[in-house]
């Protein structure tokens, strides 16, 4: 009989902790449903405690998903736990999921505290969060570095408290694999109420051996793993949960089984790369866009001959169409709905669809094709037709040896403005415009230019931060034309400021 691997993904609180890719509520609820379809058996929804908007998220997504396992995370302080019980009301499933760090490095610096209180402080939160729902988690935070025979006595001591899943995060992601199976391991070994729970990794990417670590977890007897939609997370990321649910469906003979219908896995990962405005990167194994692509000649040959010589999973797994429909200016509506759909977008209403397909043919006409990644812009481009200021038109001269100059004109709830500048090459100019448009002490603080990698007429992406009122803001623009996308990354800064 296989055993049973419980998915606990945390693409919406620790996926979303990412400089620049937080998402308001109706977003999260999307990706929570998306979630839902794709098979996860936990959804980390957020941390209550630390924003009203957090605290919200929780509450909808609660009532927005069905079957899931609904979890919000807290510190070992009763406040938290308040809270986090407060916007659990309406889920299905709840579980708090509460910790503390158990690294003599967090117990000394951190905490200024000992081993010992550190154990009462867990115990304490564990059966005070007992008291509002039956399924709680406990979390050792930098479980990695803190040392085996003190962590099993802290697990021990919560399990007895009445945790039910017990959390050993390589929070730094300073574990080698075999030091952190040892690990799981030794807990397996030596805590003696170890059969009364579930043993969960949580590993981070900053070594590079994120999915390697959970992997070797899962092997020495965790029964959870800790998972973000694109590896996704603080700093380096966290273990990708297309890895995972990859790894254990090629190796069958492991005999462990997930909930995962890995035919959403490509669909979800353009959905939360699109919403999160975060780029997948080509070589990313199982969701890249190169994942499936044979550039070298013997490669190809083989491919050709048995795709099984070079491939190891068809790409239909994981939801990718390999006869895919190629996208021009004599496509029709239908295909663009189906493509959309592919990505993980459903455009239900006929008018927005018809909106979208005005800017296909617009974008169609400019190139030869229009892959994913352009059909991905189309649909976020057009999630900001509402915002207060939009771009009307910019005009730009610019050339060698000359000064740039740039005219522009901007639409802000329905007021229409114009201004000229130069500048020190066309997206200076351009800015400086809008500048004197949008009259606000903002700084420049990060500029980003995606490289442009099939051709001249290709999309321009552009990631800006924007320093304004001592607060950092994010914005995102793409156009066939980098100078626009700059500004239009510059004005959806503009329009996420808190006046």
């Amino acid at each position: 009989m296989s055993d049973r691997l419980f998915i606990f993904d945390t693409t919406l609180r620790d996926g979303e902790q990412v400089p620049g890719c937080q998402l308001n509520t109706v977003e999260k609820i999307q990706v929570a449903k998306q979630l839902e379809q794709l098979g996860v058996d936990v959804i980390e929804a957020g941390f209550p405690i630390s924003s009203p908007g957090d605290f919200n998220s929780v509450i909808e997504i609660s009532k927005a998903v069905t079957w899931p396992t609904i979890c919000a995370l807290t510190r070992a302080v009763q406040k938290d736990i308040d809270l986090a019980a407060e916007s659990l009301q309406y889920a299905k499933r709840k579980r708090i999921h509460t910790g503390i760090g158990t690294s003599d490095a967090h117990i000394k610096y951190k905490f200024n505290s000992n081993r010992e209180e550190i154990i009462e402080r867990a115990v304490a939160a564990v059966k005070y969060a007992k008291k509002y729902v039956e399924d709680v988690e406990f979390y050792a935070e930098d479980a990695g570095r803190t040392e085996n025979e003190y962590l099993a006595q802290v697990i021990e001591a919560v399990i007895k408290a009445g945790a039910t899943v017990v959390n050993i995060p390589d929070t730094t992601g300073y574990c080698l694999p075999e030091e952190y199976g040892a690990k799981i391991k030794y807990l397996m070994e030596h805590v003696d109420n170890i059969d009364k729970a579930i043993i969960s990794t949580h590993c981070h990417n900053d070594l590079g051996m994120a999915t390697a670590n959970t992997f070797s977890g899962i092997m020495n007897g965790a029964r959870q793993v800790e998972v973000t939609i694109n590896g996704i997370g603080e700093r380096a990321g966290n273990t990708s949960l297309e890895e995972i649910a990859m790894i254990l469906k090629c190796h069958k003979g492991l005999n462990i089984d997930t909930n995962i219908n890995t035919t959403k896995i490509y669909p979800t990962s353009r959905m939360v790369s699109g919403l999160m405005n975060m780029p997948v990167q080509p070589n990313k194994a199982i969701v890249g866009r190169n994942a499936f692509a044979h550039s070298s000649g013997i490669h190809q040959d083989g491919v050709l001959k048995n795709v099984q010589t070079y491939e190891i999973i068809d790409p239909k797994d994981v939801g990718l169409d390999d006869n895919s429909i190629v996208l021009t200016a004599r496509s029709g509506r239908a295909a663009l709905k189906y493509r959309l759909e592919v990505l993980g977008v459903n455009v239900d209403d006929d008018k927005k669809l018809d909106k979208l397909y005005q800017k296909f043919l617009a974008m169609a006409d400019r190139k030869k094709e229009v892959n994913d990644e352009d059909i991905l812009t189309l649909a976020g481009a057009d999630q900001s037709e509402n915002h207060a200021v939009r771009l009307d038109y910019l005009q730009v001269t610019t050339g060698m040896g000359v000064r740039s100059v740039a005219s522009i004109g901007i639409d802000i709830s329905g007021q229409k403005f114009e201004a000229a500048a130069t500048g020190n090459g066309p997206v200076d100019a351009a800015i400086k415009a809008l500048k004197k448009i949008i009259l606000k002490q903002m700084t420049l603080k990060e500029f980003t230019i995606q490289a442009i990698s099939k051709g001249s007429d290709d999309m321009g992406k552009v990631h800006m931060q924007v320093e304004y009122n001592g607060s950092l803001y994010y914005g995102f623009g793409a156009n066939t034309d980098i100078v626009t996308a700059s500004v239009e990354a510059y004005i959806d800064c503009i329009n996420k400021f808190k006046n």
